[in-house]
């Protein structure tokens, strides 16, 4: 008789929130709130672009797509998002579709748990 296990995803997401407190200090806080929430806004976009590309197999236009969500993730302090991105672009170039599955649906687990982790954040005084 075999079972079938479900695995749970739980891994933290690292946020630099000094990142964070220089946007706030530098632009104040309206300016650093429009910042802030377009990027959300462009994070939000840019993963479903790149699944949408990884899922039809156009790696060319998901590298580009991640460098940009890399960008946006690093100006917010998304440091583990902008990491698993720049692993999912390596991986592309590779012929492991395992690992870039693999990979890939990680970078959309911490993608979402990134963007729930700024939205709090921005709910308490930065």
């Amino acid at each position: 008789m075999s079972a079938v296990l479900k695995l749970a995803h739980d891994e933290s997401v690292r946020l630099d929130r000094s990142q964070l407190e220089v946007l706030y200090q530098t632009l104040g806080p309206t300016g650093a709130d429009k910042v802030v929430n377009h990027a959300l806004e462009e994070i939000s976009i840019s993963l479903t672009r790149g699944v949408k590309e990884y899922r039809q197999g156009r790696l060319d236009e998901l590298r580009a797509t991640l460098r940009g969500l890399t960008a946006v993730a690093q100006q917010v302090g998304m440091m583990t998002l902008a990491r698993v991105a720049r692993d999912v672009q390596e991986l592309s170039l590779t012929h492991d579709a395992a690992a870039l599955g693999a990979t890939m649906a990680r970078l959309t687990r911490i993608g979402e748990t990134s963007l729930v982790a700024v939205w709090d954040l921005q709910d308490l005084s930065v």
